[in-house]
């Protein structure tokens, strides 16, 4: 039996980082969530660096819920650095954030979002928001191939 593929949750607002787990545990998501507490820890993920080096137990995520606004290295420089790594770059990457500024919104499809979402603030919005991700994202896309890396392997595998 195969493992549910990964979701890579970016968030380092312990609150909305629950609000989303339980709003996937109310629709019964199938697919696993790893959270990256921060803009660092996403990176170290995506990279396999450290803790996450091992690619069985961490796998690459099939798609990346991104916020923008964190200390540090924030969402935009984790998008960034994602859109440009050839193994990273064809992850799709949901900006899901509770800012509405048009500025964040134009730089995140600039630099190469594939999609922005308003963090809903209500529990039952959540809810929704988390449906028509699983319905677009999981479903009905047609996600891109990965591209090779050095070892003739898929990101994936």
């Amino acid at each position: 039996m195969t493992k549910p593929e990964c979701i890579l949750l970016v968030d380092d607002n312990r609150m909305d980082v629950e609000l989303a787990l339980d709003a996937f545990r109310e629709v019964r998501f199938s697919n696993r969530i790893e959270v990256a507490g921060g803009g660092q820890q996403a990176l170290d993920y995506l990279f396999g660096h450290g803790a996450y080096a091992d690619r069985a137990r961490y796998p690459l995520p099939v798609l990346t819920l991104l916020d923008l606004k964190m200390p540090g290295i924030d969402g935009f420089d984790v998008l960034r650095r994602i859109k440009e790594t050839p193994l990273l770059k064809r992850i799709p990457v949901v900006i899901l954030t509770s800012s509405r500024e048009e500025g964040d919104r134009a730089m995140s499809y600039d630099i190469g979002a594939n999609s922005y979402l308003v963090k809903p603030v209500s529990f039952t919005k959540f809810v929704e928001v988390v449906k028509q991700i699983e319905g677009y994202w999981l479903t009905l896309n047609a996600p891109p191939p990965l591209p090779m890396d050095e070892a003739g392997l898929h990101g994936r595998e």
